[in-house]
């Protein structure tokens, strides 16, 4: 599978807001909130004509926040559930409006990179923070939109358009200033790292290259984490109406996985997790109302767990998993509305010392349709029909409808439906006496309909929201008691009900002076989840019950201070609020920064058996050429 995945890699490269404010697109012109294109893989909707709870952070916005990694930022978009096992960016699972951390699709520029061995390495982007242009999650059932797995929602992050040419760097370093645990060294503490990325920009090409090395020694015993990236994506115009784009891209990530997976006997586990990706794809406008968009690319995993670091002969799993995939979008337009049709296909499969050695493909083919009727009603309808070597057809409809009652307000509802394949360790693992696999799982399915009212003039935005969703097969991990391993099972049927509210606006008090404000409430309650008493689940429904967040910052010319705060209660634990604190000032080409997170030096846990890190403080500095 290496030497294969190898060939086909080289062989790509050589055939070839929560809080939205203004993006700086260029020296020239500012893009806001409503003029922002959701990248879906067919019709492009603007983001003022969506029926749907769709979330987006922007450039502007991350560029301030006191935040290193995809992670941390993801951790301030609201209904969105970031649990780290690893601080610094190393490890997290994601999951969106209560649902599981294997119910939410990944993608990177509309590709989908989530992983089919497990979700636990979906993260595991090839991107530094400084080249990402936007983040977009879309919230609810999404099949029709993205395909299967999508079933509470996707995160799509896109990279940054070239505009001109530059170098960028970013370096910064920080500690917690406390003393290693026993056993772990001498010293603090501490760690940093550097991002760069270069544009190249000329009349029918450009390029965009960038890459990160992040090094920490820890913030407990068994803690630190080495990881490095590479990321390259070009544009080239062929001619007016063709272009071709490549992007590829490798992250490194290795760690101390202390009580990751299996405290507290864990204590000594390591884990080392390769990534590589590769996509080609072209975009042809064969008629004035016709474009094809043809598409193919690979990720390739490589994941290593030793639950013994310093002893390789026991109670070592290594996996190579390998996934290659082919798209033909064609969108048409016409008077009438506007038509998606497409195909994709995608290859699936994994060689493991625990979970064998597997095959499986999916194919599946979309129709889409949207109109507007007297420029107030928009309707974007669509089905997906989907076939999976295991588990059959399968078709998921969907329909959203958005009324523009005012200039500003809009109202909208939307109903969808998917579908989550289970994963290769849900299906195969064999790790006695830990945990094994269920080979007879059926795949998860859900529906949702959602009611959703946005208020968005000038720097204002505002909505409020409720869905309603319905999972069928609901998979977890359970046991009976402690003598037999951990094993997952359709569970029946779980709901999950929502209200959300969010509010934002920046309020400029003298030239050159501003204030950014913003709130965000989720609510969520599950419902009928039907659950064997006796039993003991590994993944129980820790889903978030109140989730707040708020940002708050103060800009003055070159100066500017940025502050988040989030609060999270979960179902069956207590809630706890985390303070970040970013610092910054901007002479000519140079700014200088200083990070505090965890102000108030709470002690938390989001997963597992991992305390997060105490109060830490950094230092950084940026210079653009």
């Amino acid at each position: 599978m290496k030497k294969n995945y190898s060939l086909l890699l080289l062989s790509y490269l050589f055939t070839v807001g929560i809080h939205g404010q203004n993006i700086k697109i260029d020296s020239t012109k500012n893009q806001t909130l409503n003029e922002i294109i959701i990248t879906e893989n067919r019709l492009q909707i603007p983001f003022d004509k969506t029926a749907r709870n769709i979330q987006i952070i922007t450039a502007a916005t991350i560029e301030k926040l006191p935040a290193k990694s995809i992670n941390e930022v993801l951790n301030l978009i609201a209904g969105v559930d970031i649990r780290q096992r690893g601080p610094f960016g190393t490890q997290a699972d994601i999951s969106i409006d209560g649902g599981s951390f294997e119910q939410t699709l990944i993608l990177l520029n509309g590709i989908k990179i989530s992983d089919a061995q497990t979700a636990h390495h979906s993260l595991n982007i090839p991107v530094p923070l400084d080249a990402i242009e936007r983040i977009e999650v879309l919230k609810g059932a999404s099949a029709r939109i993205y395909g299967i797995n999508a079933l509470t929602g996707a995160v799509n992050i896109v990279t940054k358009k070239v505009k001109n040419n530059s170098l960028n760097a970013n370096l910064y370093a920080g500690s917690s200033f406390k003393n290693k645990e026993q056993n772990d060294g001498n010293g603090m503490y501490w760690g940093g790292g550097a991002q760069i990325y270069g544009t190249v920009f000329k009349d029918s090409h450009n390029h965009l290259i960038a890459f990160s090395k992040d090094q920490y020694n820890g913030q407990r015993y068994n803690s630190g984490s080495d990881t490095y990236k590479g990321f390259y994506q070009n544009q080239i115009d062929l001619n007016s109406k063709n272009n071709l784009q490549v992007m590829a891209g490798y992250i490194h990530n290795a760690f101390g996985a202390n009580g990751f997976y299996a405290a507290p006997g864990d204590k000594e586990s390591f884990e080392i997790v390769n990534t590589a990706l590769a996509s080609i794809g072209s975009s042809h406008k064969i008629t004035e109302n016709f474009t094809l968009k043809p598409r193919i690319s690979n990720r390739y995993n490589e994941d290593d767990y030793r639950y013994f670091r310093n002893d390789l002969s026991r109670a070592r799993s290594e996996h190579f998993s390998n996934a290659f995939s082919t798209e033909l979008h064609g969108i048409y337009t016409t008077k009438f509305g506007n038509f998606g049709l497409g195909w994709e296909s995608r290859w699936e499969q994994i060689e493991s010392s625990n979970l064998g050695e597997h095959k499986r493909n999916n194919h599946g083919a979309y129709a889409e349709y949207r109109f507007t009727i007297a420029q107030k009603l928009f309707v974007n309808a669509g089905a997906y029909a989907n076939y999976n070597s295991v588990y059959g057809w399968q078709v998921f409809p969907g329909v959203d409808l958005g009324y523009q009652i005012h200039s500003n307000l809009n109202f909208g509802v939307n109903v969808g439906s998917s579908q989550r394949i289970p994963s290769f360790t849900d299906l195969h693992l064999n790790q006695r006496p830990g945990n094994i696999g269920n080979p007879d799982l059926k795949s998860e399915n859900a529906l949702q309909y959602e009611a959703i009212l946005k208020y968005n003039k000038k720097s204002w935005l505002g909505q409020v929201g409720y869905f309603h969703r319905n999972i069928t097969n609901f998979i977890d991990w359970v046991r009976q008691d402690s003598t037999v391993p951990y094993q997952p099972f359709n569970l029946g049927e779980v709901q999950m009900q929502g209200w959300h509210a969010q509010i934002k606006n920046t309020f400029k008090i003298a030239t050159n002076k501003s204030i950014n404000l913003g709130i965000s409430y989720y609510y969520l309650q599950p419902e009928n989840l039907e659950r064997d008493s006796n039993s003991t689940s590994k993944y129980v429904v820790e889903n978030l019950k109140h989730q707040v967040i708020a940002l708050a910052g103060f800009t003055s010319k070159a100066f500017y201070v940025q502050t988040s705060h989030r609060y999270q209660k979960r179902e069956l634990n207590s809630g706890y609020g985390i303070t970040d604190l970013r610092l910054g000032y901007t002479l000519n080409k140079a700014t200088i920064y200083v990070d505090a997170t965890n102000v108030l030096d709470v002690k938390y846990k989001e997963i597992a058996a991992v305390p997060m890190p105490s109060r830490w403080i950094s230092l950084g500095l940026k210079y653009n050429w």
